[in-house]
């Protein structure tokens, strides 16, 4: 197992799924056009929903390619970890309107999984990663998030508590 190597893509991981929370908040809606313009899907329900940005994904790429530098694992590191977490978060998003599901409502699991497996399987070949690296990193990472999801709203930064 390569600790090290988890733990850090762990800290991109957090930097890029954080990062457009904390924007929503000192930004609020400055530049936040949603990806899915407000298109419908088949279903009738937004494709995404208004929470997911432009603005979102662009920042996250950028902070985290910036400390992927500062962790010495490469701005290009930092933008395949930032890119697949959005990827696992829109995908987690197309599926939670497909349940009905309001955007920011919980789906514990659906939120966390595809955010994390996604980038941990992108960079399983360039860090070598093995089966059991991706799989411990998917876990630490859905019970960071909930814990720091808890802290986030303590202190404003999220709306709900999860």
């Amino acid at each position: 197992m390569h600790i090290l190597v988890t733990l850090k893509v762990l800290f991109l991981l957090t930097l890029a799924n954080g990062t457009p929370v904390i924007a929503k908040d000192i930004l609020g809606s400055h530049f936040a056009f949603p990806i899915d313009v407000g298109a419908k899907f088949f279903d009738g329900r937004p494709v995404l929903g208004s929470s997911k940005t432009f603005r979102g994904i662009f920042l996250s790429v950028l902070v985290t390619s910036a400390f992927a530098l500062i962790v010495g694992m490469g701005w290009k590191i930092g933008v395949l970890v930032a890119s697949m977490a959005m990827a696992g978060d829109l995908f987690s998003s197309f599926l939670k309107r497909r349940f009905n599901l309001p955007a920011g409502g919980r789906a514990t699991g659906l939120d966390q999984v595809p955010e994390s497996l996604f980038p941990l399987l992108a960079c399983r070949s360039v860090m070598m990663l093995t089966a059991l690296d991706v799989v411990v990193g998917v876990a630490f990472f859905c019970v960071g998030e909930l814990l720091l999801s808890r802290l986030f709203y303590h202190f404003h930064l999220r709306d709900h508590p999860y």
